[in-house]
């Protein structure tokens, strides 16, 4: 669980195992002090009774660079990027 809230940018996961230990936060409603706890996709987090938003899945993708282009997100001097592939 203290990854979902570390996650979500409540804290680091040192705080958040702090804060679950303190009784701040619940899981569907109810107060979790034990560490590890492990929490679905659907299990609603809160912290001092307030729902966490939770931080959105990565997308990986997979690119065989061709000729031509840079590994760079933006290129000053115009270059076509690995970029200009993912949608």
């Amino acid at each position: 669980m203290q990854k979902v809230l570390a996650a979500a940018g409540v804290a680091s996961r040192r705080k958040c195992e702090e804060l679950i230990a303190a009784g701040r936060v619940s899981v569907n409603g109810q107060i979790v002090t034990a560490q590890g706890i492990k929490v679905g996709p659907v299990d609603e987090v809160a912290l001092d009774g307030k729902q966490i938003q939770r931080a959105e899945a990565h997308v990986y993708y997979l690119l065989n660079k061709p000729a031509g282009y840079v590994t760079t997100v933006a290129d000053t001097h115009g270059r076509p990027t690995v970029i200009d592939w993912v949608p």
